[in-house]
This record gives structure tokens, C-alpha cells and sequence, in this order.
């Protein structure tokens, strides 16, 4: 377990669902990908380390998963990424999978 966290800081991570429209090959990179999101008002690109996780990352494309977008833009393998894909269970060892709404929703609403 992490430490406690108060709500007012859990208030300030601000995720979001978006639709994956395309995945593509980061060239200078043997782990990501690059993602382009729909947030609904705006479109981002995302990178994700999942190269080596999946045997076709494009499988993603068309899901809706989560988003943390408010990071600030961080450059990589040449690339900027605009937000941070949220997956399960990369932190556990196991083979991560997308943290997805139960069903759609409009892109860009908020979690939490």
C-alpha cells in the first residue's frame, strides 16, 4: 500500500476518459507507441510503454480508457506526450490491461 493520501490532493490528478483513434510505432523506441486520443473538445498524443506488453498494440484502437491529462507535456524518443495512459497492473507484474468506463461514456468526462 502507498501512503494515505488526503482528498484534496486526489482532487488535483485530473483524469479523463478518451477514445484511442490510432496507434502508431514510436520509431526510436523499442517500448512505446504513440496514441491519439479524442478528449472530446481536443485531441492528444499520448505515449505508452506497451511494445513489449501486447503482441498487437493496435488491438486498443477504438476503446475508451483512462487518462491522467494533466501532466505537464514530457518529451520522449523524440515525441512530446500530452498525458499519461491509466492501465492495471504494470506496478504488479502482470501483464497490464486498460482501465476502461463499464460502458461508453462522452469522451473527456471526468473520473472521481
Amino acid at each position: 500500500m502507498k501512503p494515505t493520501i488526503s482528498p484534496k490532493l486526489l482532487n488535483q490528478i485530473d483524469v479523463r476518459v478518451g477514445t484511442i483513434e490510432s496507434v502508431s510505432d514510436v520509431a526510436n523506441s523499442e517500448k512505446l507507441v504513440a496514441l491519439r486520443v479524442n478528449f472530446g473538445d481536443h485531441k492528444r498524443t499520448v505515449l505508452a510503454g506497451m511494445k513489449r506488453e501486447r503482441a498487437n498494440p493496435r488491438e486498443i484502437q477504438g476503446k475508451q480508457a483512462l487518462f491522467v491529462v494533466n501532466f505537464p507535456p514530457r518529451k520522449m524518443a523524440g515525441l512530446v506526450s500530452e498525458g499519461m495512459l491509466f492501465d492495471i497492473g504494470y506496478a504488479d507484474g502482470i501483464t497490464p490491461v486498460l482501465a476502461v468506463p463499464e460502458s461508453r461514456v462522452p469522451n473527456g468526462t471526468r473520473a472521481g
